[in-house]
């Protein structure tokens, strides 16, 4: 079942997998390889939930941070099209029962930000808060599952983000925000835990015009998302759907 308490999303899952991806910053005209993958993999393997893990509106037209130069940035009625479109794909491949939840990411609540610290008397009308746009999922900051997993767009920063997150978090993360896609294992005297870093959606290398603001320096990142599988309550080792070469591997074999 799925429950809302406040900010938190709460799930119990006994049985069957959960799909986290987030960071997809989609652009119109994008085609992400690992969004493809995604498609294809919820609509292969019927997770019980899935999990959208922030990010995938980028809003960089309503950003804090001034444009690159004269790079081409989209207007913000053409992104949430597109995104709509996008997340349209991953409803249509998900289960009908299944849990659709979305931990709203920094560049999500852009969308909201502008309109709220420039014109607030707009507040509370419908089309002027992100999850308006897309009345399928459930939002929250974070969603829980069951007692000892935790599921959120981001908490520690930086490299070690996914030691930092269960060292101080306490339990099993699943994180984005730092594009980095990797699964970090700590073993201590309650047990072992997990950090994962879900990666990117998106696309990214010196053709992508929305991330010029990396300056064409390398990106530690990695694009895919992560797969949580449970069995009988209890959280087996975390799972990386990666793109490579092109190509989105599961477990040795293309998605």
């Amino acid at each position: 079942y799925v429950e809302k308490i406040g900010h938190r999303i709460k799930l119990n899952i006994k049985d069957g997998m959960a799909v986290i991806f987030g960071d997809c910053h989609y652009w119109p005209g994008d085609m992400p390889i690992a969004h493809v993958a995604l498609v294809k993999f919820i609509r292969k393997y019927q997770p019980v939930a899935v999990i959208c893990n922030g990010d995938v509106f980028d809003g960089a037209r309503v950003s804090r941070h001034p444009p690159t130069g004269w790079a081409q940035m989209p207007e913000v009625k053409d992104e949430i099209e597109y995104c709509q479109r996008m997340i349209a794909e991953i409803v249509e491949a998900a289960p009908r029962k299944a849990k659709l939840c979305w931990n709203a990411g920094n560049h999500d609540t852009r969308f909201s930000a502008r309109l709220a610290q420039t014109a607030p008397e707009y507040v509370g009308i419908k089309g002027t808060d992100l999850p308006d746009h897309f009345p399928d999922f459930e939002f929250a900051w974070s969603t829980q599952i069951n007692d000892d997993v935790m599921v959120k767009h981001r908490f520690r920063a930086g490299v070690h983000a996914a030691w930092n997150n269960v060292l101080h978090g306490g339990v099993t993360m699943f994180t984005n925000h730092v594009h980095r896609l990797c699964v970090t294992p700590i073993t201590d005297y309650k047990g072992r835990r997990w950090g994962v870093d879900c990666g990117t959606i998106s696309d990214f290398g010196p053709t992508e015009n929305k991330f010029t603001y990396g300056e064409d320096n390398p990106y530690n990142w990695g694009s895919g998302f992560a797969v949580a599988t449970f069995k009988n309550g209890k959280l087996l080792p975390p799972e990386l759907v990666q793109v490579q070469d092109k190509i989105a591997y599961f477990r040795g074999e293309p998605v």
